[in-house]
């Protein structure tokens, strides 16, 4: 195996060289069989004609016809915080758990014409919960891709699922064959749905929820227009939905966590924001209640600044891998002395070799970044860059970081991402205060970095102090 966050490196793995070092897909046979064939799980061929018809849907265009969307799903998380803070001053919650029902509520309504919650009560949606549940009880389960690469290349997906539930009657099996079930049955029903509106019209679509602006109409738009070798199948569809949420409900919401984390930690950093946003509302129009632009709220440069630098230190996936198809070397960004004293700026990667990229040791690189590298500090990004970014070839498609990944292969969503954290921000900073509690706030490593209330806590959860901003002090 080879450890590395050499940019050199990741350039050539995951962008100049990139068919010869594929995603390691035989780790994700046990997904794909529960999931589907989703951007995701595939590889070759079909993630490059998957990736082809998916890549326009997340255009600006579209972005900017889900932004409105966007602010009305968190009016109504403003409103229903609001709710819980009459008669207090302060009061703690878990600010984790409201993030996590605002990405996905945004992700259900842009991303499928789906809403999985009204805010007014806890969420009783099947397909949402099924989606909440899913990584949970599967982590509990470390034999089944062994289970399933036994039989992934001889025996029908359908089949080994009955295998599967045969021969390890297990309850977190059963559980998740359960969660897979519903996931599939509700993204065929809403596909379905889709496919009658957009026969009926534009009309018809309009009266959805998404307003058949969402990606997964939009989708099928596209790819009703495809040739039939560019086409995705059915199956294809189903699976990009529950690809799409899950890819993007953990991470955005513990991303926009650990925002609220560091700027209750930093009254200084969150009111420079919070004025920021109140002059942007107040400059749109009369009153400050307005909500501010698709083109102006993404340009607000300390919003900016937070995002990119909370992203850049924190980043909520920090490991990616690919694997050597055949013999091959990898050159280096600067000589490295060997133990004889020899001098190297290449080596051999033999086939089959597993390549660990360290997108947080990118991120915090003291000779890319300077010595300030562990420190966060927004106003890097309102100062010109170090130098050296623009003299390495950063291979990640997000603002000279490898917060999303690089190449081909790179995150599909990040610009998605990237509005909701925005809007989020700009709807409850006007109206609340964030303050830390005497509890540590603990933050887990894991396929996606999570907060737990101490370090004896396995629950995702992240408490903090909240005041309505008319009554804070």
């Amino acid at each position: 195996m080879i450890y590395t966050y050499d940019p050199k490196v990741m350039h050539t793995v995951l962008i100049k060289d990139v068919e010869s070092f594929p995603k390691i897909t035989s780790a994700y046979t046990d997904v794909t069989l529960l999931l589907g064939p989703g951007l995701l799980t595939t590889d070759g061929a079909q993630h490059r004609k998957q990736r082809k018809l998916l890549n326009p849907v997340f255009s600006i265009a579209h972005l900017r016809g889900v932004s409105h969307i966007f602010f009305d799903i968190n009016h109504r998380l403003r409103n229903a915080i609001g709710k819980r803070l009459c008669m207090e001053e302060w009061r703690v919650l878990d600010m984790n758990g409201w993030m996590a029902r605002t990405t996905l509520e945004m992700l259900g309504q842009a991303g499928l014409g789906h809403s999985f919650d009204n805010f007014q009560q806890d969420s009783t949606d099947s397909y949402g919960e099924s989606l909440k549940s899913f990584f949970p009880v599967f982590s509990r389960i470390p034999f089944l891709r062994v289970f399933v690469s036994m039989f992934a290349d001889y025996v029908p997906e359908r089949l080994t699922r009955k295998i599967l539930g045969l021969a390890y009657p297990f309850p977190n099996v059963l559980r998740v064959l359960k969660l897979s079930d519903t996931m599939t049955k509700r993204a065929k029903e809403i596909v379905h749905e889709k496919k009658m509106a957009l026969k009926n019209g534009d009309k018809a679509l309009a009266h959805q929820v998404g307003e058949g602006k969402d990606i997964m109409s939009i989708l099928l738009k596209f790819n009703m227009a495809a040739s039939q070798a560019e086409k995705l199948t059915d199956e294809e569809v189903f699976a990009q939905m529950s690809n799409f949420i899950l890819a993007g409900m953990d991470t955005t919401s513990n991303a926009l966590s650990r925002i609220l984390n560091v700027l209750a930690g930093n009254p200084e950093a969150q009111n420079k924001l919070r004025n920021e946003i109140v002059e942007a509302r107040v400059t749109v129009g009369e009153g400050s209640n307005l909500d501010i632009p698709y083109d102006v709220l993404i340009k607000l440069p300390y919003l900016d600044a937070v995002c990119r630098e909370t992203l850049r230190l924190y980043a909520p996936v920090n490991l990616i891998g690919r694997t050597a198809r055949h013999d091959t070397v990898l050159p280096l960004s600067s000589h490295v002395r060997q133990k004889d004293g020899a001098l190297m700026n290449e080596f051999i990667v033999p086939k089959d070799t597993f390549i660990l990229m360290d997108l947080l040791g990118f991120n915090t690189n003291k000779h890319i970044w300077g010595e300030d590298a562990f420190e966060w500090r927004p106003e890097r990004w309102l100062e010109p860059l170090p130098g050296k970014l623009t003299d390495i070839r950063v291979p990640g498609v997000y603002s000279n970081l490898m917060s999303f990944s690089g190449g081909t292969r790179s995150c599909i969503g990040f610009m998605f991402s990237q509005l909701e954290m925005k809007v989020v921000l700009a709807v409850l900073l006007p109206a609340f205060v964030f303050d830390l509690t005497e509890q540590p706030i603990v933050w887990n490593s894991g396929a996606v970095t999570y907060p737990t209330m101490g370090e004896e806590s396995t629950r995702p959860e992240m408490l903090l102090k909240v005041k309505a901003l008319a009554q804070a002090s």
